[in-house]
């Protein structure tokens, strides 16, 4: 069977680039007042009202990084969200492992693991502000426990799915406990590691901001709503903007990562015929 030629990189991020292009046009004459007739809102200034202007938006953007306003805020907020990916991706790789290997301690908390999972993570927030007060590890706690669960179940079915044939045969061959584990199951858990930080990286960012949004004094969530309580939607959209590429440029540098790894990471055909 014949298979479809796969597209350039070139073409790929052309055609990217032109979505992008097309949705922000499109943003632009909807928004902007007097180019095209009222067909919704009473008046031509009410859609710019609710939805905002691109050229304002950008403008904001641009005001910010020149200024200066932003780095601190933005600062704040890329660390609390660097600690809540680091923290929860650990802790959740390391009890993943943990409870894959351990099935009996799997069995004794795995009600009380699905019962913290089907919490709402926002009810915690003020929790933690009385825990931690209202400065940055308030929001790295909340952050966390968005990551943690993510990474945690992926590990936890990445490790309960190794090959029991494959474990068998590293046995036969004398390998030990923490050779089947370097060996095995830890290549096993990267996979579904990656699969999970990649999501984990806008999960740590949503900790962070709701977190900032809900109390703080500094932080780009603070910018929105400070935005919002004078009803600027320009400068919300410019921040949850800023927000966006910064969640892009930090899953690109996972993805990064991920391919230095998965470059001595044993494929699963390479692992079958061992």
């Amino acid at each position: 069977m014949a298979t479809r030629p796969r597209i350039s990189q070139f073409r790929l991020r052309l055609y990217q680039v032109l979505v992008l292009a097309f949705v922000l046009v499109a943003w632009h004459v909807l928004t902007k007042p007097g180019l095209l007739p009222n067909f919704y809102f009473a008046t031509s200034n009410r859609a710019a009202f609710f939805f905002g202007e691109p050229l304002k938006v950008a403008a904001r953007i641009v005001d910010w990084f020149v200024s200066g306003e932003i780095y601190g805020h933005l600062w704040i907020t890329l660390v609390e969200t660097a600690l809540a990916f680091a923290i929860g991706s650990v802790s959740g790789l390391l009890i993943g492992l943990w409870l894959g290997l351990s099935p009996t301690a799997s069995a004794i908390l795995d009600p009380y693991i699905k019962a913290a999972n089907s919490m709402p993570r926002v009810v915690l927030a003020p929790i933690f502000a009385v825990w931690f007060g209202l400065g940055m590890w308030s929001k790295v706690a909340l952050g966390v426990t968005l990551v943690f669960f993510i990474v945690f179940f992926n590990v936890y079915q990445g490790v309960r799915e190794v090959s029991p044939n494959i474990l068998a045969n590293a046995r036969m061959l004398g390998a030990n406990r923490r050779q089947l584990l370097s060996a095995i199951y830890l290549p096993s858990a990267m996979s579904w590691v990656f699969a999970s930080l990649h999501n984990a990286v806008g999960l740590a960012f949503v900790g962070a901001v709701v977190g900032e949004y809900l109390g703080s004094a500094r932080g780009v969530g603070y910018l929105i709503l400070q935005a919002e309580t004078t009803f600027d939607i320009n400068t919300v959209f410019a921040g949850i903007a800023v927000l966006t590429a910064f969640a892009l440029l930090l899953d690109a540098v996972v993805g990064v990562v991920e391919r230095r790894l998965m470059t001595w990471q044993p494929r699963a055909a390479e692992t079958d015929r061992t």
